[in-house]
């Protein structure tokens, strides 16, 4: 008996996360989107070439979301918990998220030296409506 509901739960387990593993597998990251409000511009990001980057994770801008704040998925859009001034339970408004994810990146890039934009405008482009 003991075995049987054991089995039963080891079954009902492996069930879960594999429905877990392929909807997260099924979910498209999108390619190139247009981060717009900036006073300089919008910035264009490439998000697939991103994602391909050698060690890059999708942590890395998509951090896990903090009790006050749950996310309702896994990788949701940073403008859907940081706006452009913070509200609680948020402490960091849209603009500062951005840069300090991206530029602390690039910075880490560059002393490696590996090419990355530093400069504002080599980002931010009024044409990127």
């Amino acid at each position: 008996m003991r075995r049987a509901v054991l089995a039963i739960i080891v079954a009902a387990a492996v069930a879960v996360f594999a429905a877990a593993t392929i909807t997260h597998a099924q979910e498209k990251a999108p390619g190139t989107v247009v981060l717009k409000g900036a006073p300089l511009g919008g910035v264009k990001f490439d998000h697939a070439k991103h994602a391909k980057m050698e060690g890059v994770k999708c942590t890395q801008c998509h951090h896990p979301s903090k009790p006050e704040k749950a996310m309702k998925g896994t990788a949701e859009n940073c403008t859907n918990c940081h706006v452009k001034t913070a509200v609680a339970p948020m402490t960091t408004g849209v603009q500062k998220a951005f840069h300090n994810t991206c530029q602390a990146c690039h910075k880490e890039k560059v002393a490696a030296g590996k090419p990355a934009p530093m400069k504002c405008t080599e980002c931010h482009k009024k044409e990127n409506v």
